[in-house]
C-alpha cells in the first residue's frame, strides 16, 4: 500500500510540470515560495503574469489544488496492468503475453515514445522482441523504467526475480539500458520490501543489472559522490547536468539520466518520504516519473502510515 499510494503521489507532484525545462522550473518555483520544492504547485499559486510569461504551458494543468483525484497516468497505468498480466497469464508469462496484453487491454492514445512505436509494430506484426528495435529511436528512453514496481510488489526479498520478471516486460519495446532501467527498479522494490538501508537497496537493484553498463557505471558514480560527501546540489551539477542537457529531448526522457535523478533523490532524501520526491521533482527532467519511482521505493520501505496528509 506504501508503495502504491507513494508511486501516485510521487506522480502527482511532477505531472503538471513534466516537459518543462530547469530553466523555467526553477524561477517559477522560487517566484510561488515553493523553493526548495516542499509542497505541490497549487492553480491559486499563479498569477495571470506567470501563465503569460513562461514559454512551458501552465495553463489548465492538475494543479493539485483543481482536480478532485489522481488522472489517469502512464506512470500508474502500467503497474494496473503487469497485475492483469499476472491474473490472467500467471508468473510464467512471456513477452507474447504482454504484447497481447497491450493490444488488447488499453487505447492506443496511452502509449508514449517507445511503447508508442512498440505498439504501431506490433500492430503491423513484428513480434517481440523484433517490436523493440524496428525504427524505434527511443529504445532506451525511460519507458521501461516506470514499468517495474508490480514486478518488485510481488518479490519480496527476491530481486532476482523482480528483475527477470521486468527483463521479460521490458524486451518487448526496449533494448540495453532501457532494459536494465526497469530491472534496476523491480529489483529495488523487492529490496525495499525487506530492508530499510537505501543504499542497500539500490545495491540489490545494481547487483541486477550488467557491470559492463552505462546504467550501472553512472549509478555508481552517483553513490560514490554521495559518499564523498558531495551535497545534492553540486552532485547534481558535476554528475548529471554536466553530461545530460534537459533542453536536448533524448537527454530529457533517456533511462540512464533518470535513474541517477531518482537514485540521489533517495539517497540525499533521507528516508523523509516528501523530500525525496520533491527533490525528485525539483531536478527536472521526466518529473512525473521521477517523483512516481522515488515515492514507490521510499513508500515501500516506509508504509502508508509514513506517508504525510498533504
Amino acid at each position: 500500500m506504501g508503495a502504491w499510494l507513494g508511486r501516485i503521489a510521487g506522480c502527482l507532484l511532477g505531472k503538471p510540470i513534466e516537459g518543462i525545462r530547469t530553466e523555467e522550473l526553477h524561477p517559477l518555483l522560487r517566484e510561488t515560495g515553493n523553493w526548495p520544492l516542499r509542497r505541490y504547485i497549487l492553480a491559486s499559486d499563479l498569477t495571470t503574469e506567470m501563465l503569460r510569461k513562461y514559454t512551458f504551458r501552465l495553463k489548465g494543468k492538475c494543479w493539485a489544488d483543481s482536480i478532485p483525484c489522481a488522472p489517469s497516468d502512464d506512470d500508474t497505468n502500467y503497474t494496473v496492468m503487469a497485475q492483469k498480466l499476472l491474473e490472467e497469464c500467471g508468473r510464467d508469462f512471456s513477452p507474447a503475453d504482454v504484447a497481447r496484453l497491450w493490444l488488447d487491454k488499453q487505447p492506443k492514445k496511452a502509449y508514449c515514445t517507445a511503447e508508442r512505436v512498440t505498439y504501431c509494430n506490433l500492430i503491423k506484426g513484428y513480434l517481440p522482441t523484433a517490436s523493440a528495435r524496428f525504427q524505434n529511436p527511443f529504445r532506451e528512453w525511460i519507458g521501461a523504467q516506470i514499468r517495474g514496481d508490480y514486478f518488485g510488489y510481488i518479490n519480496p526479498g527476491n530481486p532476482e526475480a523482480a528483475a527477470e520478471m521486468a527483463f521479460r516486460d521490458a524486451s518487448i519495446s526496449h533494448v540495453k539500458n532501457g532494459i536494465y532501467g526497469e530491472m534496476f527498479v523491480a529489483a529495488m522494490l523487492a529490496k525495499a520490501a525487506v530492508c530499510g538501508d537505501i543504499e542497500a537497496v539500490i545495491r540489490a537493484g545494481l547487483s541486477e543489472i550488467p557491470e559492463s553498463s552505462r546504467l550501472h557505471e553512472q549509478i555508481t558514480r552517483v553513490l560514490d559522490g554521495y559518499a564523498a560527501g558531495l551535497s545534492f546540489d553540486k552532485l547534481m551539477q558535476e554528475l548529471i547536468l554536466s553530461q545530460y542537457d534537459d533542453r536536448n529531448g533524448h537527454h530529457w526522457c533517456h533511462t540512464i539520466s533518470n535513474a541517477m535523478i531518482v537514485t540521489a533523490a533517495l539517497l540525499y532524501g533521507g528516508g523523509d518520504y516528501g523530500r525525496t520526491i520533491c527533490l525528485a521533482v525539483q531536478s527536472g527532467f521526466d518529473t512525473d516519473c521521477n517523483g512516481a519511482t522515488a515515492g514507490s521505493i521510499l513508500g515501500m520501505i516506509c508504509g502508508a502510515a509514513a506517508i504525510p496528509e498533504e
